[in-house]
């Protein structure tokens, strides 16, 4: 007689229940990438709106000319535009989100027209 070698079908079985639990346990962290992802990429969006400000604000220094406005910051980071009230608009897949930027040194008061003195910058809700 011949022996067969192989699994039993309940190793199998066992073996899918246990592959199924570990995809179960991994699939919420594959699930939130995306958020992460978006998060990511609103905070890469922010810093590079506060470098061309620090940018462009020393070389108003540098050159004794006027300090950023926020035509000329956005202007800085084509092919975003200008929000007319509230800062630089920045597009991320598809979608418009506003980079606050602010006239008042405690950085907490946005412009309240495009042509505003931009003091600092804030981040993307």
């Amino acid at each position: 007689m011949k022996m067969q070698k192989g699994f039993t079908l309940i190793e199998l079985i066992v073996v899918i229940v246990i592959l199924g639990i570990l995809a179960a346990t991994a699939m919420p962290k594959f699930i939130d990438m995306s958020a992460d992802a978006l998060v990511a990429s609103k905070a890469g969006m922010s810093g590079a709106v506060k470098s061309t400000q620090s940018i462009l604000s020393a070389n108003a220094y540098l050159t004794g000319g006027a300090q950023p406005t926020v035509t000329t910051l956005a202007a800085g980071m084509t092919p975003e535009g200008v929000a007319a009230a509230t800062g630089v608009t920045v597009v991320i897949d598809g979608t418009n989100y506003i980079v606050p930027t602010y006239t008042d040194a405690a950085c907490t008061t946005p412009t309240a027209a495009v042509g505003n003195t931009v003091a600092c910058v804030g981040s993307i809700p």
